[in-house]
């Protein structure tokens, strides 16, 4: 029998359904996969065609999402909400309300609430990734950036091959000119099975899908002492070279979001493929 979680109720945004099609990537993790050039099937229904894409083996059909491991996740639509209201308890279809930026523009994130990848539906992430710390720590790695004098060491899940995409973004970001190395200095860390603080919501670094480069350099929102939606003041230090190096294998970067958290990369290639869908 299917494991199910949360019976939430069928809208119309799951009406046609698809299943998964054809699977762009391989699921033994011997090859990194560029999420930026991917060659992507396209139908009529952009959310589902990211997420099956970016997730080997995931399929949608029923008005649900369908994982390898039995588990099974209602795909309810975004919600007619206020925007704090849909950053708590989010469907997965509010997860796309706020489309993902490619290009470095830092514009978009000045409008309160523009934090695309922020809203998270957690019954989704627990069934993708792991529900519980042990289960995590099970599937942790560490995977290194090597740089020109200095090593910074990151753990994360091989589950959805996390390891191999961070390993090949630190390998690039290794060779780039300037060194890179004073972003990899002082480390906000990776897996840490905890809340956002403030929050009862899951942290990303719970599943091991997330890493925090040089915090001083990165900043965070709430380091100004605003209130939510005034934090459109963000002086950026992360080059852009850093930044699309991550986004070309998955990772979305936490400096995009009006409550910017700057030294964060999150593993969410499901992002980076709608903003492609929809043709950005």
């Amino acid at each position: 029998m299917l494991k199910t979680r949360f019976a939430l109720p069928f809208v119309a945004f799951c009406i046609g359904s698809l299943s998964g099609g054809r699977q762009a990537l391989a699921t033994d993790c011997a090859k990194p996969v560029d999420f930026l050039t991917l060659s992507l099937t396209k139908t009529s229904n952009s959310v589902h065609d990211a997420l099956t894409q970016a997730y080997p083996g995931l399929t949608i059909k029923a008005g649900a999402v369908h994982l390898v491991t039995g588990e099974v996740v209602p795909l309810e639509g975004p919600r007619k909400v206020s925007k704090p209201e849909r950053l708590e308890n989010a469907t997965i279809g509010d997860m796309f309300v706020y489309r993902y930026p490619l290009d470095f523009s830092l514009e978009q994130r000045k409008t309160p609430f523009h934090d695309p990848g922020r809203v998270r539906n957690e019954a989704f992430f627990r069934a993708l990734m792991f529900d519980n710390k042990s289960a995590t720590r099970k599937s942790l790695t560490t995977v290194r950036y090597r740089g020109a004098k200095l090593t910074a060491n990151f753990s994360v899940t091989k589950k959805h091959c996390v390891h191999t995409q961070l390993a090949a973004a630190l390998e690039e970001i290794a060779l780039q000119k300037p060194s890179r190395d004073k972003y990899f200095r002082k480390i906000g860390g990776s897996f840490n099975w905890r809340v956002i603080s403030g929050t009862k919501r899951l942290s990303s670094h719970s599943f091991g899908s997330a890493v925090d480069v040089n915090s001083q350099l990165g900043k965070y929102w709430k380091w100004l002492g605003v209130k939510p939606g005034k934090a459109a003041r963000y002086d950026n230090a992360i080059p852009h070279e850093i930044v699309e190096a991550f986004e070309r294998r998955g990772f979305i970067w936490g400096g995009k979001w009006h409550h910017f958290d700057g030294m964060h990369f999150e593993y969410r290639p499901e992002l980076i493929l709608y903003a492609r869908l929809m043709g950005q």
